[in-house]
């Protein structure tokens, strides 16, 4: 009898055991948190009792310590909400997340916000979608005494979960330890150590392929194709509607968003601009917002899916309009800030990033938003700037772009590969073309002719040996005109872009440095409007000491 007591135990012991290493790989793959990220819009909600933000856009948070905040405005008689995922440590409008540990976003009225101003954070999957004003949210003395009891019965099993997960742990990074150095001394694997590495490897893939990906589902995301509004060398984009939620019903509303649909043939190219998307880092204002990718293999198709704006690419919008100086230097401001952006080896938050080379800057690469800022797209070309790159693994990205925008040193193939500082320049260069292009459309250098591109003097799509003979042998740049610099700020716009173009990769700005040129057209111009009104001021004194 004691014998099968004992025996009962110990398989009770391994069946509880086997359980917690389910558990403890379901929590290791577990994906970052999800939250409803949606910018200020007007509600229904009153501020009593509980609402629904009524926001449709659910985003994967792009760090680990990011948590879920809702915020509630009202202003005379108007009510707002926005949503976001915001990282726990930092402030946000210059205030602490002090409650994001709760499952619940329960608001709190903040003082001296300009405005009734309510904010909530919690750390559950889509907890900011339903929030709880004070008084609708109180829990009471017994619930805190059955919480506190249940935390209390469950400390001997986190206390276990935590020894099997180490334990786990520890042995998987043994067995993979092993499993590579048997392969690099030429040793044939054994199952357990082959499929260690397998495990390994998927879950380094699955960690950078979701990093910016909303759909975790094998089915494909609801999407129905619009109409199509662009065509490039690898791909097609069309405007589309993307359902939120699986179901079909009418009363579910639809997301616009752009899908560029490559065929099978073009897939080493979507699956470098998967790669370069699908990092958390890359995600700035002035880089366009992805989505999601989709190998749709029964279409035979691949689909990035994407944020979509009306205003199309920047060539066309030149086309169709004349712009002002002001739109001028958000244009071009904006455009310098993405390229600067993907350049730089660090995050605005100061966290490591690797920095990434376009390679395909154009003006038909750059989207206009609805506020007047660029945003990049088409990194089908792109390079990730890792410093583990070789030489020749450099070597191989060949020569690629569009002939019209390539430096001189990429037209020669005479690029510096043992310096990917190399790489950032060749973008410059590009970047200088496109600036060119709207002064060439600004109303401010006078009078303003129809839209042409940087040597327009060229056929349509010239090919690089009629470049090589323009930019190398002739050393040639589009015009710039006399009258261009008649304005203040265009000429200091055309001194970066003299800069940007010139013939010797090193004596480039960074895109880094062109961004602050443009901050400082804007401090210059305040100071002259601050400078015009004070000369203003002696004049009506004198008025009203005459009368």
């Amino acid at each position: 009898m004691e014998l099968l007591r004992f025996s009962a135990f110990w398989c009770g012991a391994i069946l509880f055991g086997s359980i917690q290493l389910e558990e403890a790989e379901a929590s290791i793959m577990k994906p970052r948190r999800l939250c409803k990220f949606c910018d200020v819009r007007a509600t229904s909600c009153t501020g009593k009792g509980s609402c629904k933000v009524e926001c449709d856009i659910t985003s994967i948070c792009p760090n680990d310590d990011d948590v879920c905040v809702s915020i509630w405005r009202k202003k005379d008689d108007n009510f707002t909400f926005d949503t976001v995922c915001h990282n726990r440590s930092q402030k946000l409008y210059g205030l602490s997340l002090e409650d994001y540990n709760n499952t619940k976003c329960e608001m709190k009225e903040r003082k001296g916000m300009g405005s009734q101003f309510f904010i909530c954070s919690c750390s559950e999957d889509e907890c900011n979608e339903h929030i709880f004003f004070n008084s609708s949210f109180v829990p009471s003395d017994m619930d805190s005494q059955v919480v506190a009891v249940i935390l209390v019965s469950l400390v001997p099993l986190l206390v276990m979960a935590v020894v099997v997960i180490t334990s786990f742990y520890c042995y998987r990074v043994y067995r993979q330890r092993q499993a590579r150095s048997r392969r690099k001394r030429g040793l044939p694997l054994d199952f357990s150590d082959a499929h260690a590495i397998m495990i390994d490897n998927e879950g380094s893939d699955s960690s950078s392929t979701h990093a910016n990906n909303l759909n975790h589902n094998t089915e494909p995301l609801p999407i129905e194709l619009d109409v199509q509004v662009g065509k490039g060398r690898f791909a097609e984009v069309y405007k589309a509607k993307l359902k939120q939620g699986s179901s079909v019903s009418e009363e579910q509303g639809f997301e616009t968003v752009a899908v560029k649909i490559f065929q099978y043939e073009e897939y080493a190219s979507w699956k470098n601009e998967k790669e370069i998307f699908s990092d958390a880092d890359l995600r700035h204002e002035n880089v366009l917002h992805f989505l999601t990718a989709e190998d749709r293999k029964v279409q035979r198709q691949c689909w990035l899916i994407t944020a979509y704006h009306p205003r199309g690419n920047l060539q066309e919008f030149l086309i169709h309009h004349i712009i002002s100086w002001h739109d001028l230097w958000l244009l071009g401001g904006s455009l310098a800030c993405g390229v600067a952006h993907l350049h730089s080896d660090h995050t605005p938050c100061g966290r490591y990033k690797v920095p990434i080379a376009h390679r395909d800057i154009k003006s038909s690469n750059i989207l206009v938003k609805s506020d007047l800022t660029c945003c990049l797209c088409d990194f089908g070309l792109a390079l990730r700037l890792d410093n583990a790159l070789s030489v020749d693994e450099l070597a191989n990205s060949g020569q690629v772009g569009t002939a019209r925008y390539m430096a001189p040193e990429v037209l020669e193939s005479r690029i510096n590969l043992e310096n990917i500082e190399s790489f950032k320049q060749a973008d410059v260069y590009s970047m200088a073309l496109v600036l060119w292009e709207m002064i060439s459309r600004c109303n401010a250098i006078g009078e303003v002719k129809e839209y042409e591109p940087p040597f327009g003097n060229l056929r349509e799509h010239p090919c690089v040996e009629s470049m090589k003979d323009s930019v190398l042998r002739d050393k040639g740049r589009p015009e710039i005109l006399d009258s261009w610099i008649n304005h203040p700020g265009i000429q200091m716009v055309c001194a970066s872009i003299d800069e940007c173009w010139d013939h010797d990769p090193e004596a480039r700005l960074t895109a880094q440095c062109v961004a602050e040129r443009f901050d400082d057209i804007e401090y210059l111009n305040k100071l002259s409007d601050r400078s015009d009104s004070e000369e203003k001021i002696p004049d009506e004194i004198l008025m009203v000491d005459e009368k």
